[in-house]
């Protein structure tokens, strides 16, 4: 009897304490400031000294389980990118508990030395924060390349023509811890050292009139060093991009400097032309120009150096030096010019061109972290701009020389661009910014065509704008305000302009159940003339063209409405999005007859329209091999001008994929053109398509490629539809289809401890002031 009471409490003792062993802790994830759910966040139970116990990651709904656990002291740590991690204390942990919802804050995560397994997208009201996944960045080889693997809505990289894009022709800034960079600078990074891409696709005033700011976010290491190769070469035509850079640390301070050249030698350079011309005097001529072989060639260089000192928690002082050189001393047409009215009149036509532009520019700039939230930036960017440019064009027939051109253009501009900003937060993601931006520039340029002309121009830009950006609940709102001010003098001349402009900026974003959202944009900026158009100078294009400056152009506005709808799911991700842009005034070219001539010009016209929709389905990655992405957009044109009257609509598309397995990668990339319609001209984009094969081991990458293999020639296509003078041009390279190519990539770095701080501003000068002309 004994035996069987004892055993009796034996066995439940045992059972006591097998129960005892199978605790539970249950548990929902959600997004502070909207209370949506948060799938896919990580759940991990620790030891008090941070030895892994177990983990998981929540469903689709937030919801986390964690069972047979054991009574005792633990911490349970709960992560998502994007979000502070936030810890929960089970100190006496004895029973099963439900710790019911957990808020997860926003951050700007750095992840250094984290691996992420799969692309994960946090999704803010004026931005993206893209965290690369650890497939991608072995993927890639530089920061264009990862770019390509992200496949963000919108973008489209080129690696023939070495651009980044969008469709419609709007504006691509590129940053890199948030100040602005050329394209060279991020193809010099190190994917291993790029924590996050920001993907800006609703940016503020500060970024002026661009449509998506690209915002690489990277680490800094506090000492050591890198050093990479990456070069890329044509193996059936001189066709290359080669890069070297490096960067050096050392406490506070970096040292960085990279070099790039591009050579381009083509002997398949050529140019169909058709053109109908109706004269003054009543008479019609139809002629047609049949392009035969001539010779393209051109070497670019970039230059960078860079220094910086920060302190993480008080300041930032960054120095740069940026050099970028275009020598063009060959792009060349040669062919035969026939009246298709009579065919046994024809010339015989010369169309040779050289051009050669420098641009040193030095960049200064502050941050300084104040108290209480708040910051202060300022930033000082000075640029040279040297351009020369010969244009030879004549037409013969036999030993009769019946036109001779020879154009010689020299430009020398100046500016200087300084900006101030100011920015506090105010708590619960509101944010308040405002700041001051002035650029002045100089420009003296001579014109040597038969005639001299010597031009002077000054011309500045003032802008002064205050921002608030805040929250409703599930409404995200940012409300803005800009005013500016533009300046034109022409030396010499009475020739001038000064206009005052207000431009409100506002965005409404609604969150949506999952990881969606609706986003309607609007906002009014405004464009100045160039100083290239507004030139008091002429210049011959053929026998039967001039093209004139207009010293009468005014500034004008811009008015766009955008709205936008985004869903993602797991590996499905969607973007469907549509806008219209209404431009009252709009500086548009225009020809009219004087005598036998055409006369080419620009003039402020009626008004230009747009009405573009776009939709992207992307899939990825399927068991960390397989990404896809296709895109599908139109863009409707309506042009309206003096005395002209078009329509015009273009369809595209574009595809990509992605096959990444162990230490190989295969990538495929399809764009249809996308064209751009503007007053009387239609430019045609290109039609890509391009292979490329990759092994990655260890610091070293090797890879083939091929550009447009299924085509014999490649081509961009170009038309006028004007009453007196229209064209359809066709402008051929040869080695750029079929182009082969071979790449070597040698990354190495050592060092890697924490990030850089982050920049804020984005100012240079590109318009080198000079008219271009040519057919």
């Amino acid at each position: 009897m004994r035996r069987i009471i004892f055993g009796i409490m034996l066995l439940g003792c045992m059972v006591q304490g097998a129960f005892a062993q199978n605790l539970g802790i249950k548990g929902l994830v959600r997004d502070s400031q909207n209370k949506e759910p948060l799938e896919f966040a990580n759940v991990v139970l620790q030891t008090m000294d941070s030895m892994f116990i177990t983990g998981t990651t929540t469903d689709e709904k937030g919801n986390f389980v964690l069972d047979k656990m054991k009574s005792g002291d633990y911490l349970l740590a709960v992560s998502s990118l994007g979000y502070e991690t936030q810890y929960v204390s089970l100190k006496g942990f004895n029973k099963s508990v439900t710790l019911g919802d957990i808020p997860m804050e926003n951050a700007s995560v750095s992840l250094d030395g984290v691996t992420v397994s799969a692309s994960n997208t946090s999704s803010r009201s004026d931005r993206k924060l893209v965290f690369p996944s650890d497939r991608q960045v072995k993927a890639s080889t530089n920061g264009m390349d990862l770019l390509q693997q992200l496949m963000l809505p919108k973008i489209q990289v080129n690696p023939l023509s070495n651009e980044i894009k969008i469709p419609g022709n709007g504006e691509v800034q590129l940053r890199i811890n948030g100040v602005k960079v050329e394209l060279d600078e991020v193809k010099a990074l190190l994917p291993s050292d790029i924590i996050r891409l920001e993907y800006h696709d609703n940016p503020g005033l500060r970024y002026g009139n661009a449509e998506v700011v690209l915002d690489y976010i990277v680490r800094r290491p506090e000492t050591g060093g890198s050093f990479s190769v990456d070069m890329s070469q044509g193996v059936n035509a001189l066709w290359g991009e080669h890069r070297v850079s490096g960067k050096i640390n050392h406490k506070k301070s970096e040292f960085g400097a990279s070099y790039r050249i591009g050579p381009r030698d083509f002997y398949g350079l050529s140019r169909d032309n058709e053109e109908i011309f109706h004269l003054g005097d009543g008479t019609v001529l139809h002629r047609k120009e049949e392009g035969e072989p001539a010779h393209g060639r051109m070497f670019m260089h970039n230059l960078n150096l860079n220094y910086s000192v920060q302190d993480q928690e008080k300041y930032l002082f960054n120095a740069t030096f940026r050099y970028w050189s275009n020598h063009q001393p060959h792009w060349d047409y040669r062919g035969i010019l026939s009246n298709q009215e009579n065919l046994s009149d024809y010339v015989d036509m010369v169309d040779l061109n050289s051009s050669d532009n420098q641009v040193p520019a030095l960049d200064l700039y502050y941050q300084r972290n104040l108290k209480n939230d708040q910051t202060l930036v300022f930033n000082v960017v000075g640029t040279y701009n040297r351009t020369s440019s010969h244009r030879f064009y004549q037409e013969s027939r036999g030993e009769d020389l019946l036109t001779d051109i020879n154009n010689r253009v020299s430009g020398n501009k100046y500016s200087v661009i300084g900006e101030g900003i100011y920015e506090k937060k105010l708590g619960n993601g509101n944010r308040l910014s405002t700041g001051i931006r002035h650029t002045q520039s100089f420009s003296n340029n001579e014109y040597r065509n038969g005639h001299d002309y010597n031009t002077r121009m000054n011309q500045s830009e003032s802008f002064l704008y205050g921002e608030f950006k805040g929250k409703a609940r599930k409404l995200d709102y940012t409300l803005g305000v800009g005013v500016s001010r533009s300046y034109y003098k022409q030396d010499g001349t009475d020739d001038s302009y000064q206009y005052y402009t207000f431009n409100p900026r506002f965005t409404l974003q609604y969150a949506l159940p999952g990881q969606s959202f609706i986003r309607l944009r609007g906002y009014v900026g405004n464009s100045s003339p160039s100083l290239g158009n507004l030139s008091a100078i002429e210049q011959v294009i053929d026998s039967l063209q001039l093209q004139r400056g207009n010293p009468q152009l005014e500034a004008y506005m811009r008015y766009r409405l955008a709205l936008t709808y985004e869903y993602q799911k797991g590996i499905f991700y969607t973007n469907l999005d549509g806008a219209y842009e209404y431009l009252p005034n709009p500086i548009m070219d225009e020809k009219y007859q004087e005598g036998n001539k055409i006369i080419q010009t620009w003039d402020n016209q009626k008004n230009w329209q747009r009405l573009t929709g776009s939709a992207m389905f992307r899939i990825g990655p399927i068991k960390d091999i397989l990404q896809f992405s296709f895109t599908g957009g139109v863009n409707h044109y309506i042009s309206n001008g003096n005395t002209y009257s078009h329509r015009y609509t273009n369809w595209y598309c574009e595809a990509q994929a992605s096959l990444t397995w162990k230490k190989f990668m295969l990538m495929y990339q399809m764009n249809t053109n996308w064209n751009w319609f503007w007053g009387e001209t239609l430019e045609g984009g290109e039609n890509i398509q391009m292979f490329m094969a990759r092994y990655n081991h260890k610091n070293l990458s090797l890879g083939v490629g091929a550009i447009n293999p299924f085509s014999d020639n490649y081509k961009v296509k170009t038309e006028n539809w004007n009453q007196y003078a229209s064209y359809k041009k066709a402008m051929y390279i040869k080695e750029s289809s079929r182009l082969f190519v071979v790449s070597l990539t040698y990354n190495f770095s050592f060092g890697r401890t924490y990030k850089a701080g982050q920049k804020r501003l984005n100012n240079a000068d590109n318009d080198s002031g000079v008219m271009s002309t040519g057919k």
